[in-house]
């Protein structure tokens, strides 16, 4: 989540208070940002769903804070990329797992493997869902099952555009390859029809990544609904009813994310705990939460996972 949105500062700290004193010695923060450890104890594993023979949290840690993309502008993408090295990675995966959350969905970079590795060092045991797509430069599936992911899911903004260029065949292959290489296989889109059309036409694929808001919708559908073009992505105040509903409606479990618009429901914490309450009653029960996190200015873990504790239970 983003504790500045538009240039005003989010107060989640009193958050805490309310969550229960099990967080209280995180309040402390190191020099230059993070999250004191030598305090903290270990809270209870998070309410969880089946990932194939996998226990999964149901609210999952996100990237795109680790790997600076904001989706708001240059600068607060280049904050969070910069204070993101692989050791604060590293930290920042404990502490989740301290938290009680089980879970990274990540993108597999030089980065995440240092951290990765340094956690493992450090005795951190989170599970790894890899986003991924084996497109241009990517490295091969062989390469990124190096860090023993339990599932690799086909990039959402990739899976939209292949699915506009009639190339949908082409993600059907990767689910296949993933299974070949040993993973479960998943796929992301931002749309609504391609969850329901891979759904429909019976793919192997084990998990979704549902967007709740449809950020790749082609420009000439933005000017069908309001008849102009924002600037930036399209954030849809309609759009989390439009994916939830077709989640619900498909068997396999589908892991949402953006459930927060990217920061934009991070104006005040009554609005953040809104968007929980929503995800959780409108996702299914074998369905979970992929949050992203920047806690440099207040625990944001330990504040999502009581969030996750008071909504996810089914």
């Amino acid at each position: 989540m983003y504790p500045e949105c538009g240039g005003k500062a989010v107060d989640r700290r009193s958050f805490l208070g309310a969550a229960g004193g099990a967080v209280a010695a995180l309040s402390m923060l190191r020099a230059g940002g993070g999250v004191a450890e030598a305090q903290e104890a270990q809270q209870p594993l998070l309410p969880t769903i089946d990932l194939g023979p996998h226990k999964v949290t149901r609210l999952i840690a996100g990237y795109n804070q680790i790997g600076g993309y904001s989706h708001a502008t240059l600068h607060l993408s280049n904050h969070m990329r910069e204070w993101f090295t692989a050791e604060k990675t590293a930290e920042f995966l404990g502490h989740c797992e301290r938290q009680g959350v089980n879970a990274w969905q990540y993108d597999h970079t030089d980065k995440t493997c240092a951290a990765i590795r340094l956690a493992r060092e450090a005795g951190c045991g989170i599970q790894l869902i890899c986003l991924h797509a084996e497109r241009g430069a990517d490295l091969p599936l062989s390469e990124v099952m190096a860090n023993q992911p339990i599932a690799i899911v086909h990039h959402g903004g990739v899976t939209d555009g292949l699915f506009r260029g009639g190339k949908a065949e082409q993600v059907h292959d990767f689910v296949k390859k993933v299974h070949d290489a040993g993973a479960l296989a998943g796929v992301s889109s931002h749309c609504p029809d391609n969850v329901k059309r891979i759904a429909d036409e019976g793919w192997e694929n084990d998990l979704f990544m549902t967007c709740f808001y449809y950020v790749t919708r082609p420009r000439e559908e933005i000017v069908k609904l309001g008849g102009k073009v924002p600037v930036g992505e399209p954030f849809y105040e309609s759009d989390p009813d439009d994916m939830t509903a077709v989640a619900r409606q498909v068997s396999k479990p589908c892991l949402g994310f953006k459930i927060l618009a990217a920061g934009r429901a991070c104006w005040q914490e009554s609005s953040v705990e809104d968007a929980f309450r929503y995800a959780f009653a409108n996702l299914k029960p074998i369905d979970a939460a992929i949050v992203g996190m920047y806690p440099r200015f207040s625990d944001e873990v330990a504040q999502n996972a009581a969030y996750a504790r008071k909504y996810g239970v089914v």
